[in-house]
């Protein structure tokens, strides 16, 4: 059955076992309204000092009461890249794969991205590559508050409806200090798993 999704930035682990359940079938939502406090322009990984959440300053629209998602600019009056790769490796940096995987994602974060939702398909792709998860994907040409006949997940971009799933376990950085943190972002996942992180969303379920 095909899924379709909202594409946020560096989606959570919830995002990448339902990614990974219909990565041949996978439908992204192109044509919504663009809704603050949610995974579109935020994302958590575990620092020193437990959850840090990486917020993405955008260009408002005073203009106009709703923008479409696609349309969302980012701002780029200051280097808040620059400041999300230094979080990043400072939480990452000590991790089993970090120094496997940085050359990776360090581009990324030297790009001028303009939209929003462009640099957040950027992030996806980067990390399925990284998941050896091989995508076919397409996109909603219209907006539908109920889709018939597709698996919708598009509620996993909503921060506020954030709830227990019962992952299982893997080794963190920092899980010494403040225990083990679920459904952090995929990059979590990826520096402290590696190679086996493919494995790991393969045997999780909601």
């Amino acid at each position: 059955m095909q899924t379709v999704i909202h594409p946020t930035y560096f989606p959570s682990v919830a995002h990448w076992i339902e990614i990974n359940k219909a990565a041949e079938n996978l439908i992204f939502e192109k044509e919504d309204n663009y809704q603050k406090q949610t995974y579109r322009n935020r994302t958590y990984i575990y620092s020193p000092n437990g959850i840090q959440m990486l917020s993405i300053p955008i260009k408002h629209n005073k203009n106009k009461a709703h923008q479409k998602y696609k349309d969302v600019e980012l701002e780029t009056n200051f280097d808040w890249k620059k400041q999300h790769w230094k979080s990043i490796q400072t939480a990452y940096r000590t991790s089993p794969f970090f120094e496997f995987y940085e050359d990776e994602f360090a581009p990324f974060f030297e790009k001028q991205h303009k939209f929003l939702y462009d640099m957040n398909m950027e992030s996806i792709e980067i990390l399925a590559d990284c998941f050896q998860i091989e995508l076919d994907f397409s996109f909603t040409t219209e907006f539908e508050k109920e889709i018939s006949g597709v698996l919708d997940n598009r509620h996993l971009a909503k921060a506020k409806e954030e709830k227990n799933y019962n992952f299982d376990v893997y080794t963190q950085v920092f899980d010494d200090k403040h225990g083990f943190i679920e459904n952090l972002n995929g990059l979590d996942l990826l520096f402290n798993e590696g190679t086996n992180a493919s494995n790991y969303l393969d045997n999780q379920s909601k």
